[in-house]
């Protein structure tokens, strides 16, 4: 959740610092702070609320120049977000620093044993016991890694830890168990951070950390070791953007630059999917095909977002495979006792590599002798590290919480792994896989030509400000759209927003509709599955007979909805497995403009965190 920074080397350690927490901010903003070593000394700074908040203390009270320093940016789980609460925590004797991202489970046991050795904690969060730990440690040792690597073995959960110490000058510490950290390497200085996007308009040359290791960090050196102080390895890899892919580019919102720049994502994640043999091709498969026509059931593992982009693969893939594939949400799958074995392969999708709940059950599943397909946007992240294959989605950074064009292209992704699978197994031929790449290819375009059309869109948002609820009905693959539509409203605009498969109407919901209701309907193209189509014209009748104010998606030419529609929103005519692929784009734009409209934060909505690294 929570965003870290570390540096040292010869620039100013604070202003270091802080930039990268403005690029970090997303994964947290309630409460911000630093840490910097000058003169055999700790300064620190920290203020509940948004990252202006310390700004403004540093202005009104500076602290020391130093050229190393550590910084965090917070997503409140033990305490609430207050001064006290926020991070950096240190020492009764102030000589340690410590900045920490995810859950120690065995604080409240180590946090009595300290009180009971006299010393005196003041937060309610289970981060500062690690410092007055560290302090102890450190006592002895005189070694700051080493005490880093004693007090890892203490601690129970899953943490990042970033530490500096006033008697170590030029010397940052990290530690890491299933919670993110990378390191940047630069000329004469180093850098450690949740996320590249923290020190990219410093260097783009990362290293990625596994589990449970202790890295330190000098201005000439970058040193990993194990827990028990063996030498650890690690990969080094180079960032293929750069500073300007983070930064808003005229856009009031990330959300906005976000959402504009899909179709170019969208044709990113295709690029060179198809080899010289003409056969599709995934970033890594490290799973024989011999395997793969073996599985006989496929199992998709993910959260939020991207667990709706595991339903709509569900159709594609059982469809394009013939294979039965069940969706699961992460955070209860593995607590059901699934059934898994040697021939189920699992398929995780993730934005960010760290989503805690899809790691704790991708390592689930691989226990139980199950292959794991990773469909991800970050590389070098801990999902992509510990599966069997990886297809890697080049969404670029997506800094805004509500997720956009990560959202399509894990469609995109998902899409070609239905695919890849459907070639191994040889239920597609590669002329029919090749006409499928070629109709997602034509999507970027189409893509394109909704995001031309949303005037009308934003209008309407804007005129809905004061409703309290929107309903959201689908059928088939418009199904997990309209899940996606109501999760976007309640993200960004507060509002109850819900999403059905108008199938189940009259099997309760239709309740729920009242007079001038917003009831927005996703609705199939009427080529191929006409019946479909019908079905959900009549489900928009009964909605409208009801009183409900029709919000109609239909693809361009489909006049059998104009008569019911009260606003019709267009969009290009698609195969009918992709048409989610831009029926979804004027959901993103009407829940922004609408959050916009109600005055609510677009890119940090209340109580929610980019990437969720804790249960």
């Amino acid at each position: 959740m929570c965003g870290i920074v570390g540096y040292v080397g010869p620039q100013s350690a604070l202003d270091v610092v802080t930039a990268g927490l403005k690029r970090l901010e997303y994964r947290g903003y309630d409460s911000a702070g630093v840490a910097v070593q000058a003169d055999g000394q700790l300064a620190t700074a920290k203020k509940a609320g948004k990252l202006v908040n310390l700004e403004k203390e540093l202005a009104d009270r500076p602290l020391p120049a130093g050229t190393t320093g550590i910084g965090h940016t917070r997503w409140a789980t033990h305490g609430g977000p207050t001064d006290a609460n926020a991070h950096p925590h240190i020492d009764n004797a102030g000589r340690v620093a410590v900045v920490h991202n995810g859950i120690i489970e065995n604080f409240a046991a180590l946090r009595e044993e300290l009180t009971e050795r006299g010393h005196e904690l003041g937060s309610e969060t289970d981060t500062e016991v690690v410092a007055h730990l560290l302090a102890e440690e450190f006592s002895g040792c005189a070694d700051l890694a080493e005490a880093m690597r004693l007090v890892c073995r203490r601690l129970e959960g899953a943490f990042t830890l970033v530490a500096v110490h006033a008697d170590e000058p030029d010397v940052v510490v990290g530690a890491r168990r299933n919670s993110p950290l990378v390191v940047g390497v630069g000329e004469g200085e180093a850098f450690l951070a949740s996320d590249v996007a923290a020190f990219i308009a410093h260097t783009r040359e990362a290293v990625e950390l596994g589990q449970d290791q202790v890295v330190e960090l000098r201005r000439d050196r970058v040193t990993v070791t194990d827990f028990d102080g063996g030498t650890a390895d690690v990969r080094a890899y180079h960032v293929d953007w750069d500073a300007s892919a983070a930064e808003k580019g005229g856009y009031d919102y990330f959300m906005l630059k976000e959402i504009a720049e899909q179709p170019k994502a969208v044709a990113d994640t295709l690029l060179g999917r198809i080899d010289a043999a003409g056969s599709l091709t995934l970033d890594e498969v490290r799973i024989p095909a011999n395997v793969l026509r073996e599985v006989d059931k496929i199992v998709i593992v993910a959260c939020g977002t991207a667990f709706h982009a595991g339903l709509i693969a569900k159709y594609a893939i059982e469809h394009w495979t013939r294979v039965p594939c069940e969706v699961e949400l992460a955070s209860e799958f593995r607590y059901r006792d699934p059934i898994l074995d040697q021939q189920t392969l699992v398929v995780a999708i993730s934005q960010s590599g760290e989503t805690m709940d899809t790691l704790m059950a991708l390592r689930h599943a691989r226990e139980q002798g199950a292959k794991v397909l990773a469909i991800c946007n970050t590389n070098g992240s801990t999902i992509p590290r510990e599966s069997d294959a990886v297809l890697y989605t080049h969404a670029g950074p997506e800094v805004a919480v509500a997720s956009t064009k990560a959202f399509l292209t894990q469609l995109v992704a998902c899409y070609l792994v239905a695919l890849y699978l459907g070639q191994v197994r040889g239920t597609k031929w590669a002329d029919e896989i090749r006409a499928v790449v070629r109709d997602l290819s034509s999507v970027s375009g189409a893509v394109e030509r909704v995001l031309e059309t949303m005037e009308p869109v934003r209008e309407l948002a804007r005129s809905l400000a004061e409703k309290n609820t929107v309903l959201f009905l689908g059928r088939h693959v418009g199904y997990p759209v309209a899940l996606e539509g109501a999760l976007k409203l309640k993200e960004l605009a507060y509002m109850h927003a819900e999403g059905f498969a108008a199938g189940e109407l009259k099997h309760g919901p239709i309740a729920l509709v009242e007079d001038d209701m917003p009831v927005v309907v996703v609705v199939p193209s009427p080529r191929g599955r006409s019946v479909l189509h019908d079905k959900i014209v009549s489900n928009i009748q009964e909605i409208r007979a009801r009183g409900a104010r029709t919000i109609v998606i239909a693809e361009e030419g489909d006049e059998a909805v104009v008569p019911y529609a009260d606003h019709l929103i267009r969009i290009p005519a698609t195969p009918t497995l992709l048409q989610p692929l831009v029926a979804t784009v004027p959901l993103q734009v009407f829940a922004c403009e609408l959050a916009t409209a109600r005055g609510n934060e677009v890119d940090q909505p209340r109580n929610l965190a980019k990437s969720v690294t804790v249960e």
